[in-house]
C-alpha cells in the first residue's frame, strides 16, 4: 500500500486513471453555470481534463434560449434572435431560480428586461414566462434545456453517453434555490453528484496546480470573483492534513473554506446597463425621432448588446465608438463613450467593489496582513478601476495565474472525477462552509408555561457535509418544531429580502405517546427522543429521520450472553450514542462512523480500572485447586447488569415554506414537455441534415457528369438516366420539395445512389489502380532481390530453410501471376465496363507476399550464429593446478611449504604458476582467436542485415 501511495504522489495530480477495461460510460462531465455564460469539461478515458467545445468551436456558450416559429436556438444563435424580437428570447435565468414572484431579484430582472411577460405560479408560489397563451415555462424547465444543450456538446466532445456530472452553484443559494438546480438537472437526464460551490470549485483548481505550496502549516489566500451579475470574496486556507480512512494515515492536502463575502446584485451586468441607459438618454438627446428608444423593445436589445461590446473595450482602451445601424425608425447610433465616462455612470457601484472583502475577512476572523495573494477571478475584474480599488486596498500586488472563465469548470471537473467510479485521481479534500446558519424553534411546557426554544443545528462557517442530532427528551405528546434560518443580522436588509421566506419547513411528530407507552410496558427509561439532521455535499439539508431512544437493565451472566447479544449491544452503543440524563434538549454530533477503534474501551475508565483490581485482588486469593476437582465441581457465576437500548421510529410530516420543488405531478408534466421540444429538435436536425445531403449530392452529380474521367467511365445509356433522374429531383426540389419530411428526402437520396453506386466505384478503382500496380510492381522486385540474397546467405550462414526459401519462391510467382493476369485484363477492358479485379482483392494479394517476406526478415535480425564452447582460462588453470598440488604431496615438506608460497603470491583471478606459463599464453592466444571469431560475427550479422 505504501508503494501505490508513492506512485500516486510521484504522477501529476491532474491525471486521471482508469479503474475499468471498458470505456463506453465512464465518461463524466461538470458545467459551470453562471448568468451570462456557461462552461462545460469533461474527463473520459484518454482525455484527463478538457474543455468540450460549442458548435462554433468556442469554449463558452451565452446561457440564452429563443423561441420562434417552433424553433428553439441556444447560445448564439438566440442571442440573434434576441436582438429582434427580444420577447423571445431567455437569459439571466440562473437568477430566478427558487424566487417568489415578490422578491426583489425577480423585480430587478423585470425592470432589467421589460419585454418578458413573467407572471406567478400559485400552486408553487414560484413565477412562470407567458410565451403565449397557451405556454409558459419556469425557470427550471428552461434551465434543463439548457442543461440538455450542454450534455449533448459534452457527448459530442467526449464521443459517448454522459449521465454524471458535478455542478458549479453560487455559493449564496439557499434551500430553495439549490433544490431548483437539482430538478433542473434531472429535467436533463443529468445525474448530480454533487452541487459545488462555485468558489470551492475555483479553489480546488488553483490548489492542484500550486500543490508544491502547500505544506502542514495553513496559509491564507484570497480569490475575488466578479462575475456577470454577482461579486464574491472568499477567503481559503491550504494545508497538508492526515487521514485514516483505509486503516494507515495518509497525508493529502486540503481545501477549506474560511470566510466568504458577497453582493448578490454588483457585477458586469450592472455595468452594461448604466451604459445601456446612457445610450438611449443621448440618442433621444439628438432628436432624431419622435419615438423614444425606452420605449421600443427592440432598440433597447439593440443598445444592451453594444453596451456589453463597449464595456469590454473600454477595459483595454480609454475610449470607443458605440455605433448601431438602424436603432430606430432607420436612423443610426454613434457615440463616442470614454473611460472616464463609465467610471462616472459606475460610481456608486463601484463603492460597493471592497464590502465583499470586508465581509470574508469578518467572517474568517482574519486581517490582510495573514493573506498571501489575492486572485482575481471572473470577468468584471479585467475593469481597471476594479483592480486599482482592489490594490489600493489589500496592499498587495493581485495575482493573475489563474485561467478566470475555466477555473471553476476544471476544479469542478476534477472534483466529478473523484466522485465518480471509473477514475482515480489523486486526493485533494475540500472542506465547504454553512453561510447561512440554520436552526431548530420548538415549544416547551415549563411551570405551566409555553417556552420557545432554540437549538442551532449548523452554524455559519461550520464546515460540511455534516451530521447533527437533536434530542427532545420533555415532550410525552405528538409536537412539532420549525427548521428556520438564523443569525442573519450581519447581511443587509437587501440580502435578507433576496433570501425569501426565512422559515424554511415546520416538522410534525406523530405517535409519541403510544411509542412512551410501548417502552414503559418494557420497563425501559426514556432517553428522548433524537432528530437525524445532514447538510449532504450539495449543501440541501435533510431530515434523516426521528425515533424515540431508551434503555432498559436486564441481569445476565457474562458466559449466558450471547455472541449475537454483545454484537448487538455494541451496535445499539455505537449508533445511538450516550445519553445522559438532562433536563434540556440538546444538540449533539453523531459517532462517526468510519473511524472504528480496534479496542473499544469503556464509557467510564476509572470504574474499569477498578473492576480490574478486584479481579485480580480475586485471583491472587483463590486457592489453587486439583485439576480433576475443577472438572466435576460447578462454580456460582456471578450476575452483571446489562443496559439495552431500545429504538422506536417516530412518524413525521414535513410542510415546506417559501418556493416549492416541482412535484411528482409537475415534473411529469415538465418532462414530457421538454422531451418533445428534443424530439422536435432531434427531427427538425434530421430533416435538415437529410435535405443537405440530397442537395449536395444532386449538384456533385451533375457536375461530376460533366467531367471526360466520369464520362469515360459510363455508357452514353447510363449516364442520361443519371442526368434525367438528378433534373427531375432537383426540379422537385425548388417547386414542392422544400416541405417534404425526412424520409421522402433520404428515399430520393437512396434511389439516386443506386444509379450512381456502380458509375462512382469504377471511378474510385480507375483513379487508385494505377498505384497499386505501381506497388505491386515494387514488390515484386523488391521480393525478388530478398530471395536472391536468401539463397546466397544461406549457402554459409544457413538462416533459412529449404522450405521457408521454397515458400517464398512459391508466393512470388503466384504474385507474378496475378499481377500478369491483371494488367492483360485491364489493357483488353474498356473503362465504361464492370471492374473484373477491385483494388481492395490487389491489395489483399499483395499483404500475402508482404506477410511472408516480413516473416523472414524479421527472422533474419535475430538470427545469431551458434558459437563453439570455449574453455576458461581460470578454469584450465585450476584443474592444472589441481594435478600439480596432487604430484605435490610426494615432494619434502620443505618443498611443499615453497610450493605454498609461491602459490599465494598469484593473483586471485589467475592461479599461475611458472611451470603453467606456456598453457596460460597458449589459452590466451585461444581467448585472442575467439574474440576475432566474434568480431567476424557481428560483422558477418551486419551484412545480412544490410543485403537484406
Amino acid at each position: 500500500m505504501k508503494s501505490k501511495n508513492i506512485s500516486l504522489i510521484a504522477l501529476s495530480l491532474f491525471t486521471i486513471f482508469l479503474l475499468f477495461g471498458k470505456s463506453y460510460g465512464l465518461a463524466v462531465m461538470s458545467v459551470d453555470i453562471g448568468s451570462e455564460w456557461f462552461k462545460v469539461a469533461i474527463v473520459s478515458p484518454g482525455v484527463p481534463m478538457e474543455i468540450a467545445l460549442n458548435k462554433e468551436s468556442k469554449r463558452k456558450t451565452p446561457v440564452a434560449i429563443a423561441f420562434r416559429n417552433e424553433e428553439r436556438t441556444f447560445g448564439e444563435d438566440a442571442q440573434v434572435v434576441g436582438v429582434r424580437f427580444p420577447q423571445y428570447c431567455f437569459s439571466y435565468i440562473l437568477d430566478l431560480l427558487g424566487k417568489t414572484i415578490d422578491n426583489p431579484i425577480v423585480q430587478l430582472y423585470k425592470k432589467r428586461f421589460p419585454y418578458h411577460n413573467i407572471v406567478e405560479d400559485k400552486e408553487r408560489n414560484t413565477i412562470m414566462f407567458q410565451l403565449n397563451e397557451n405556454t409558459t415555462y419556469t425557470p427550471e424547465e428552461l434551465l434543463a434545456q439548457i442543461f440538455h444543450h450542454a450534455k449533448e456538446m459534452a457527448e459530442k466532445s467526449a464521443g459517448q453517453t454522459i449521465k454524471e456530472a458535478v455542478i458549479t452553484v453560487p455559493g449564496f443559494f439557499n434551500q430553495a434555490e439549490r433544490k431548483a438546480l437539482l430538478k433542473s438537472a434531472e429535467l436533463a437526464g443529468i445525474k448530480v453528484l454533487q452541487l459545488f460551490n462555485d468558489y470551492s470549485a475555483v479553489a480546488l483548481n488553483y490548489g492542484i496546480f500550486h500543490s508544491k505550496n502547500i505544506n502542514d502549516t495553513a496559509h491564507y489566500i484570497m480569490f475575488y470573483d466578479m462575475g456577470a451579475s454577482t461579486t464574491t470574496a472568499t477567503i481559503v486556507s491550504y494545508q497538508n492534513v492526515k487521514t485514516k480512512e483505509r486503516g494507515f494515515l495518509e497525508t493529502h492536502p486540503q481545501v477549506s473554506i474560511v470566510g466568504v463575502g458577497y453582493d448578490r446584485t454588483l457585477g458586469g451586468i450592472e455595468l452594461q446597463i448604466r451604459l445601456q441607459e446612457y445610450f438611449a438618454t443621448e440618442f433621444d438627446a439628438m432628436k432624431k425621432t419622435s419615438n423614444s428608444v425606452f420605449k421600443n423593445p427592440r432598440a433597447m436589445a439593440k443598445l444592451f448588446k453594444e453596451a456589453g461590446r463597449v464595456k469590454l473595450i473600454l477595459s483595454a482602451n480609454s475610449e470607443f465608438y458605440a455605433q448601431v445601424e438602424g436603432l430606430i425608425d432607420d436612423h443610426d447610433f454613434k457615440l463616442l463613450v470614454t473611460r472616464e465616462k463609465l467610471e462616472e455612470l459606475c460610481a456608486d457601484l463601484f463603492e460597493r467593489a471592497l464590502n465583499p472583502i470586508k465581509d470574508a475577512l469578518k467572517s474568517s476572523a482574519l486581517t490582510m496582513d495573514l493573506i498571501t495573494q489575492v486572485v482575481l477571478v471572473g470577468a468584471g475584474t479585467r475593469v481597471p478601476k476594479i483592480q486599482d480599488m482592489l490594490s489600493e486596498f489589500v496592499k498587495i500586488e493581485l495575482s493573475k495565474n489563474i485561467n478566470t472563465d475555466e477555473a471553476a469548470t476544471l476544479g469542478a471537473v476534477y472534483k466529478a472525477a473523484d466522485l465518480s467510479q471509473g477514475f482515480k485521481v489523486k486526493k485533494f479534500i475540500s472542506k465547504d462552509a454553512v453561510l447561512f446558519p440554520i436552526q431548530v424553534v420548538f415549544d416547551r411546557n415549563a411551570n405551566n408555561k409555553v417556552k420557545q426554544v432554540k437549538r442551532t443545528l449548523f452554524n455559519k462557517m461550520n464546515a460540511f457535509p455534516q451530521k447533527k442530532i437533536l434530542t427532545f427528551n420533555k415532550h410525552t405528546e405528538d409536537f412539532e418544531f420549525n427548521v428556520n434560518y438564523a443569525d442573519l443580522d450581519h447581511l443587509p436588509a437587501e440580502e435578507i429580502k433576496a433570501l425569501g421566506n426565512l422559515n424554511i419547513s415546520v416538522i410534525k411528530l406523530k405517535g409519541v405517546s403510544q411509542a412512551l407507552e410501548k417502552h414503559a410496558k418494557e420497563t425501559a427509561e426514556s432517553k428522548g427522543i433524537k432528530a437525524h439532521f445532514s447538510l449532504d455535499e450539495s449543501g440541501i439539508l435533510h431530515l434523516i429521520n426521528t425515533e424515540l431512544v431508551s434503555e432498559k437493565t436486564s441481569l445476565a451472566t457474562e458466559e449466558e450472553e450471547g455472541t449475537f447479544s454483545k454484537l448487538g449491544s455494541t451496535i445499539s452503543k455505537f449508533f445511538g450514542g450516550s445519553e445522559d440524563k438532562e433536563t434540556v434538549e440538546k444538540v449533539e454530533e453523531p459517532l462517526k462512523e468510519n473511524i472504528k477503534p480496534v479496542h473499544e474501551e469503556p464509557e467510564y475508565p476509572g470504574l474499569k480500572k477498578e473492576a480490574d483490581e478486584k479481579e485480580k485482588k480475586k485471583n491472587d486469593t483463590k486457592p489453587a485447586e486439583d485439576k480433576s476437582t475443577n472438572k466435576t465441581e460447578k462454580v456460582d457465576k456471578e450476575k452483571k447488569p446489562t443496559i439495552i437500548t431500545l429504538k422506536e421510529p417516530i412518524d413525521t410530516e414535513e410542510i415546506k415554506f417559501g418556493p416549492l420543488p416541482l412535484e411528482e405531478n409537475q415534473f411529469i408534466t415538465s418532462l414530457e414537455k421538454i422531451k418533445a421540444l428534443n424530439e422536435f429538435d432531434k427531427q427538425r436536425t434530421r430533416r435538415e441534415t437529410a435535405l443537405n445531403n440530397l442537395e449536395s449530392f444532386v449538384i456533385d452529380a451533375q457536375q461530376h457528369l460533366e467531367t471526360e474521367e466520369y464520362k469515360a467511365a459510363t455508357t452514353p445509356e447510363d449516364s442520361e438516366k443519371i442526368i434525367k433522374a438528378a433534373s427531375e429531383i432537383s426540379e422537385w426540389l425548388y417547386e414542392d420539395g422544400f416541405d417534404a419530411t425526412a424520409d421522402v428526402y433520404e428515399e430520393k437520396l437512396a434511389s439516386l445512389k443506386a444509379l450512381t453506386n456502380d458509375l462512382y466505384e469504377r471511378v474510385f478503382e480507375h483513379r487508385e489502380r494505377p498505384e497499386v500496380i505501381k506497388g505491386m510492381k515494387s514488390m515484386l522486385n523488391g521480393s525478388r532481390v530478398f530471395l536472391h540474397n536468401m539463397r546466397n546467405l544461406n549457402k554459409s550462414s544457413e538462416i533459412f530453410t529449404e522450405i521457408e526459401i521454397e515458400t517464398l519462391d512459391k508466393v512470388i510467382n503466384e504474385t507474378q501471376d496475378y499481377f500478369d493476369l491483371v494488367t492483360r485484363t485491364f489493357a483488353e477492358t474498356p473503362l465504361n465496363a464492370p471492374v473484373p479485379f477491385k483494388v481492395r482483392d490487389m491489395a489483399n494479394k499483395m499483404a500475402l507476399l508482404d506477410r511472408e517476406v516480413k516473416y523472414l526478415l524479421n527472422k533474419a535480425k535475430i538470427w545469431k550464429p551458434k558459437q563453439e564452447p570455449v574453455v576458461n582460462a581460470t578454469d584450465s588453470t585450476n584443474a592444472n593446478n589441481k594435478t600439480k598440488d596432487s604430484n605435490s604431496e610426494s615432494l619434502p615438506e620443505s618443498d611443499k611449504k615453497n610450493k605454498t608460497e609461491e602459490t599465494k603470491t598469484i593473483p586471485e583471478n589467475s592461479e599461475k604458476t611458472d611451470s603453467t606459463e606456456s598453457q596460460e599464453e597458449k589459452l590466451v592466444l585461444e581467448s585472442s582467436d575467439t574474440t576475432t571469431e566474434e568480431k567476424k560475427t557481428d560483422e558477418e550479422e551486419e551484412t545480412i542485415h544490410q543485403e537484406l
